[in-house]
């Protein structure tokens, strides 16, 4: 092979490596470069349900996320042209959603024995007091 040929394959193998999801959502968002077209085996990499959860959190791309929820078989390929040709050109930036942590649920939980769902029904029950002795009986001494 020629240097120029090396030299062109190891950048599509180092492409197709190094494609991550701020990649994708980068070209779908703002960019609206087609990296499966410059690509044809980055559709293999395509995180389609990962997109769909992105964009999901904004009010403008949510309604177009429901529908490729609504036929998860299509091909990736598909899926990623929808994106790409149907979004605006906008920046999209926001936070991963998160499961809120509720303050003590964790002692409940360890002192009673309960579930999540008995834990929360409880933790509305329970005085300052008794957290501060629940936290007491279950303290093991050591670093924190």
């Amino acid at each position: 092979m020629t240097c120029k040929k090396q030299e062109s394959t190891l950048k599509k193998e180092l492409h197709f490596i190094m494609t991550e999801l701020k990649d994708w959502l980068n070209s779908i968002n703002t960019g609206k470069n087609n990296l499966i077209d410059e690509d044809i085996d980055l559709e293999k990499k395509y995180p389609s349900y990962i997109v769909n959860r992105c964009l999901s959190g904004h009010i403008d791309a949510v309604m177009f996320a429901n529908e490729m929820n609504k036929h998860p078989n299509l091909a990736k390929k598909l899926q990623y042209d929808f994106f790409l040709n149907s979004l605006r050109k906008r920046k999209r930036y926001s936070p991963w959603l998160r499961k809120e942590q509720i303050e003590n649920l964790e002692l409940v939980k360890q002192y009673y024995g309960y579930s999540n769902e008995k834990a929360k029904q409880v933790l509305n029950i329970l005085t300052r007091e008794q957290f501060s002795f629940i936290r007491d009986r279950l303290e093991t001494g050591g670093k924190k």
